[in-house]
């Protein structure tokens, strides 16, 4: 709305400056030139202003899931409410992870120097879940590309974690390509689901 009403005066003092020429014989040419101008430039900031996203934008079209999207999901104790730095918790008691603020995954390395894949560690948590007890968890992640056709995530077997008295599911995935994921953790009956924006 300012960008609009900064043009409709610049059109403004145009006209009026156009009244003027006219009426003094030509003399006022070198004013309307330097309105004309200014005219031009701001239509070109306007248009780069409201041109297409940049390379390293998240896509409108790719919901990722951020911190508004959910209750701000607080982990059950010894559990730290708050996640790292720039990190939310997101799930339930029955199932949780830890996902980047800005919904992104950006540089991820490739698994081997010819590994054409990108290489991602993810962590799930659950209430109850005693790693020492379950070093093998039957925790299944899946995931697809929603925004081009591609071949489906790679997953590894799922392993067990322990951080001080937190303990925790750790796997390994291969994404194929960049764009727009989902991505699903399922473990016995219960299911999360994310998306996320992978770019180098």
């Amino acid at each position: 709305m300012v960008r609009l009403q900064h043009q409709f005066e610049f059109c403004e003092a145009l006209a009026s400056e156009v009244v003027e020429w006219i009426a003094t014989g030509g003399s006022m040419l070198p004013r309307l030139l330097g309105l004309l101008y200014l005219l031009f430039l701001s239509q070109a900031l306007l248009s780069q202003q409201s041109g297409t996203a940049g390379p390293n934008s998240i896509p409108a079209t790719c919901p990722v899931t951020e911190p508004y999207q959910t209750s701000l999901f607080v982990p059950p104790p010894p559990h730290p409410p708050k996640a790292p730095a720039g990190n939310f918790w997101f799930g339930s008691d029955t199932l949780w992870t830890v996902l980047r603020v800005d919904g992104r995954w950006e540089g991820l390395p490739h698994y081997t120097p010819t590994d054409p894949t990108f290489r991602q560690k993810l962590f799930f948590y659950r209430q109850g879940y005693f790693a020492r007890m379950e070093r093998k968890p039957h925790l299944i992640v899946t995931g697809k590309r929603l925004d081009s056709p591609a071949p489906p995530l790679l997953s590894d077997g799922a392993t067990n974690g322990l951080h001080g008295d937190q303990q925790f599911m750790v796997v390994g995935i291969n994404l194929p390509t960049l764009g727009c994921w989902e991505i699903k953790g399922r473990y016995q009956d219960d299911e999360l689901t994310f998306v996320v924006w992978v770019s180098r």
